[in-house]
């Protein structure tokens, strides 16, 4: 498939467009595009990828967008991935930002926000759903996850200290097979 920049500016911006509910809400739609309709990374890229987003500060569309953008066109296609994910979102943001001063009070617009709560979570869910069965989780390594979220979720543990500690069991455990086999 093409990897000019200009489709893979015209892909972000649509997914950028067109995705209501934040970062979350977007896997789905840019895996649709980039891995299944384009076909510009493999599952597994994209899945590595994901995980490098969510493991970096700031926000993961944004990161997701320049993972990809690199992989596939380097440092051009991460610039216009990038620009493509953000213009819709800055364009958005202050067009509401404009009429929300104005009609914020009106009862009509409370009511269209708290009616697409639902919405957004069914969003969040469902790529969640979607990540948990690539994740290829089995009943061996699925209290991973279920610790996490007691530990952030129930405890209040910080998810930077759950990062670090799986960055010092990795390795660790890649160093202890490494001697083990050599």
């Amino acid at each position: 498939m093409s990897k000019s920049l200009l489709s893979i500016f015209f892909t972000f911006l649509k997914i950028g467009a067109f995705t209501i509910g934040g970062a979350y809400a977007m896997i789905p739609l840019i895996k649709r595009e980039v891995v299944d309709k384009h076909r510009w990374v493999t599952e597994d890229d994209f899945l590595d990828g994901l995980a490098a987003a969510q493991s970096c500060p700031g926000p993961i569309a944004v990161n997701i967008s320049i993972y990809l953008g690199l992989h596939i066109r380097k440092g051009w296609g991460m610039l216009v991935a990038l620009l493509g994910t953000m213009l819709p979102s800055i364009i958005t943001i202050i067009l509401v930002a404009e009429l929300f001063t104005h009609y914020a009070d009106l009862p009509l617009v409370r009511k269209a926000f708290h009616g697409l709560k639902p919405a957004l979570v069914a969003l969040i869910v469902v790529p969640l759903i979607e990540m948990t069965k690539n994740a290829k989780l089995n009943l061996s390594n699925f209290w991973v996850p279920l610790v996490a979220m007691v530990l952030v979720g129930l405890l209040g543990v910080s998810p930077i200290w759950l990062i670090l500690a799986t960055i010092v069991f990795c390795v660790g455990q890649s160093l202890w097979l490494k001697g083990r086999l050599s």
